[in-house]
């Protein structure tokens, strides 16, 4: 749900969600004077033969998932305001003390002042809970953040100059039992600037500075530290099949402990979309940073991930989604871990406001730390309705 302004990166969702609906409802809206309102519902259910993502003693279980959205929209001449509220409940049907509902709230505006000003502001709120990969064995880790953020831009869009300017600020606390990773609790404040050069009709060079603090909430913890990142790269839009967006630069980690060893690396954020037909598109993505690590473990973790994701409508209500990614993530303690993910789906549209889809997940880690290892399957089914 979070859209972090500041960083401007690319999407990473590819590597992260299950394989699910690729047609979207065309879902109807209330109109309450002005404003739509937007209620939409999708209900799953899946296996997942290891949700705890463990290496032995796997623990495996159907799941019922119930998702409302509920979206409440306006539009004043070309500004947009949003507030968006989601709600994911899951029943584990083997596990029921592992039941859970997430919850995330957004409040979006998008605000024009003239050709050349805009501004987009996001606040938002999420209640997460998690089982896989927790602190406590067998126990789900519980967290929520708040963040605030916004984007200043400055250039007409047919302009051969423009400038971006972004904050945002984000406040991450744990709800565990015990204090368990009371250590990762923490507050980022990230700034960002990126300039634009026209050099074609559709494609802009850019320019791009980043910084990011990381303040961790314990007086004991030597996790702080200073993120910068400088870019340099190049945007396009639907120029001859293809658009996208590609970074290349290089990222620092500076932490306030003297005695911790700082990060200094190279970096890339590149995604590319490319149509062979207006029914079919490929979707490369790919992209190398500093993460954070975790107190008396790794000081960061060097993430490397590249996706490959192929959309497919074979007609006007069938549609398909086949993806790949590969991540590598190399922790400052000599820890390495290699993760495949392979994800099918299959969507067909019922109606205009109802569709069914069914998807398969496959996730494979590779450690080089004893018992870090493991495999994991998941099979879903999905209903999602509107009005």
């Amino acid at each position: 749900m979070r859209k972090n302004f500041a960083l401007n990166t690319l999407s990473v969702a590819v590597l992260l969600a299950a394989s699910g609906n690729v047609l979207a409802i065309e879902a109807a809206s209330i109109d309450l004077g002005g404003v739509q309102f937007t209620p939409t519902l999708e209900v799953s259910e899946r296996y997942d033969d290891n949700f705890r993502e463990v290496g032995t003693d796997e623990d495996s279980s159907w799941i019922t998932s119930i998702s409302p959205t509920f979206v409440l929209a306006a539009k004043d001449r070309v500004n947009l305001y949003s507030l968006t509220y989601a709600l994911n409940s899951e029943t584990y049907h083997s596990f029921r003390n592992d039941d859970n509902v997430d919850h995330h709230l957004d409040l979006d505006a998008h605000m024009e002042f003239s050709s050349r000003s805009r501004l987009d502001l996001n606040a938002g709120y999420d209640r997460v809970e998690q089982t896989a990969d927790t602190e406590t064995e067998g126990v789900n880790d519980k967290y929520h953040t708040y963040n605030i953020g916004g984007v200043y831009g400055y250039g007409a869009k047919s302009a051969t100059m423009q400038l971006d300017f972004g904050a945002n600020h984000e406040w991450k606390r744990y709800d565990n039992e015990g204090g368990v990773n009371d250590d990762q609790e923490r507050d980022t404040t990230s700034l960002s600037a990126t300039a634009y050069y026209r050099v074609a009709p559709k494609t802009r060079a850019l320019a791009e500075v980043r910084y990011s603090d990381y303040d961790y909430v314990l007086n004991s913890s030597t996790l702080d530290s200073d993120a910068m990142a400088y870019l340099l790269g190049v945007t396009w839009e639907a120029t001859a099949k293809t658009s996208g967006t590609a970074k290349f630069g290089w990222g620092t980690k500076e932490f306030d402990d003297a005695s911790k060893d700082d990060a200094d690396k190279t970096m890339w954020e590149v995604g590319v979309t490319w149509e062979p037909r207006t029914y079919s598109a490929f979707t490369l993505e790919t992209n190398r940073y500093v993460a954070e690590g975790s107190e008396g473990a790794e000081n960061y973790i060097d993430t490397t991930s590249t996706s490959v994701n192929w959309n497919h409508q074979w007609s006007s209500f069938v549609s398909s989604d086949l993806n790949y990614a590969f991540i590598n993530e190399d922790y400052e303690n000599d820890r390495e871990d290699d993760t495949n993910r392979i994800g099918a789906g299959l969507t067909y549209e019922l109606r205009r406001w109802m569709s069914v889809g069914v998807g398969y997940q496959y996730k494979d880690v590779d450690s080089n730390v004893s018992g870090e290892s493991y495999d994991r399957n998941q099979y879903q089914v999905t209903l999602t309705m509107g009005l």
